[in-house]
């Protein structure tokens, strides 16, 4: 049982049945001098604190209660971080230094570097040691605030080599206290042994890998990078027509350097289509009209030297759902971090620091389709919140380069 009291700032997220849009995201539920009492991995109550001390609740259970003080402190919800690639063996060190040298993304591609080079890595490393690695990544986000992780295959490219990456993930998230959402990434790229079989590829992925993960419950979601050299939009409606069959939710890695028709992959509902750097004014109506969220990674952007960042104000503007995610992966985006992408979507999307904490925590909840537990601090709702030490919420965003986050609470367990 937990209290925490004497917070100068609580931003609770409340009201948040579904995710928020337009001039929802400013919304933050703030409440100064509040406190939050919680028991059992749930929240009881979050308020006023003159008012949660007169909860009769916390009067009938004082001597079994832990009281955190946090005088000058601001709480959020735990961050929501909805798109990551958390299974890999290396850094791409080589890939780096490249693209200092002027490479792009896609030469590095066709150089045999990229996502392929990661390939080898995972083929060759243990489960165990697999694990091992997600779970320093996992507690390095939890140490910056992130209590909730969506965590990709994707780097194995085999079937083998995807089932050993999803029970990694399954491995490590058994050690870690905040929640993690596994998901299929099969359909990443083509790999190199399927170069000219492409279809056999994708037959396997929908045929073998799925009802696999499937059975053993390995993952609860299917994603497929959808782009110029790696899925074309009619394979990727494949693979979100296979997840349907074996009850995988279909997400996509979409726009990220080109645009396409976003018509036909919506109407399988995907949780999220993520990236969408490049997106046709004409379909923002259907994406706004629908419950997909846009999830925006910035984090890759920065990392890859883009000029150009998502249009996150003619999204917010035309009415879609967007959530911000690290994109935490070893090529374009290592950072484990959300306070950097807050920063980035303030000073380069020119979100406000209050959509951009919306947009970490209660959309990116609904992005894994966890909004009914994650992603606010609520009655009945997880007990996941974040302490920082600033007094007000928007610092957050404004320090960037360093961890504001001063201790977690992951479904009720105390992390300093």
């Amino acid at each position: 049982m937990l209290l925490l009291t004497n917070i100068a700032q609580l931003a609770t997220l409340r009201g948040s049945e579904s995710s928020r849009r337009g001039s929802e995201l400013n919304d933050i539920g703030l409440i100064t001098d509040a406190a939050v009492l919680s028991t059992g991995g749930r929240i009881v109550v979050a308020g006023k604190q003159r008012e949660i001390l007169r909860h009769p609740w916390l009067k009938k259970h004082k001597r079994k209660i832990k009281e955190i003080d946090c005088s000058n402190k601001t709480v959020l919800p735990g961050f929501v971080d909805s798109h990551t690639h958390l299974i890999f063996a290396t850094p791409r060190l080589i890939d780096f230094e490249n693209r200092i040298a002027g490479a792009t993304y896609q030469e590095i591609a066709e150089a045999g570097g990229g996502i392929r080079s990661s390939v080898a890595g995972v083929r060759s490393t243990s489960e165990a040691k697999l694990a091992d690695g997600a779970l320093k990544a996992l507690n390095h986000m939890l140490a910056c605030g992130t209590t909730t992780v969506e965590a990709k295959s994707g780097y194995g490219l085999s079937f083998e080599a995807e089932m050993k990456s999803l029970r990694a993930i399954r491995r490590a998230a058994k050690q870690w206290p905040g929640a993690v959402v596994p998901t299929l990434l099969g359909a990443h790229v083509v790999p190199a042994e399927y170069k000219t079989n492409r279809d056999e590829y994708v037959r396997l992925v929908c045929e073998k890998m799925m009802p696999e993960a499937a059975k053993k419950k390995l993952a609860q979601f299917v994603d497929v990078f959808c782009e110029t050299g790696a899925f074309s939009v009619e394979e990727c409606q494949d693979v979100f027509c296979a997840a349907g069959k074996y009850g995988l939710k279909p997400r996509a890695h979409i726009g990220q350097f080109t645009a396409c028709a976003l018509d036909s992959l919506l109407k399988f509902s995907p949780a999220s289509l993520d990236h969408l750097d490049h997106v046709f004014e004409r379909d923002l109506p259907r994406l706004a009209q629908s419950q997909t969220v846009a999830t925006l990674v910035p984090g890759a952007n920065y990392f890859l030297g883009h000029a150009r960042y998502p249009d996150a104000r003619g999204l917010i503007d035309a009415g879609v759902a967007v959530a911000l995610a690290t994109d935490f992966n070893p090529g374009t985006s290592p950072t484990p971090n959300m306070q950097f992408i807050l920063s980035l979507a303030c000073t380069q999307m020119k979100l406000t620091p209050a959509e951009a904490i919306s947009a970490a925590t209660i959309n990116g909840a609904h992005a894994l389709l966890l909004g009914d537990r994650k992603g606010s601090i609520e009655p009945g709702k997880d007990a996941d919140m974040a302490v920082f030490d600033v007094k007000d919420y928007r610092e957050i965003a404004y320090w960037f380069g360093e961890n504001l986050c001063k201790m977690t609470i992951a479904n009720g367990n105390l992390n300093s």
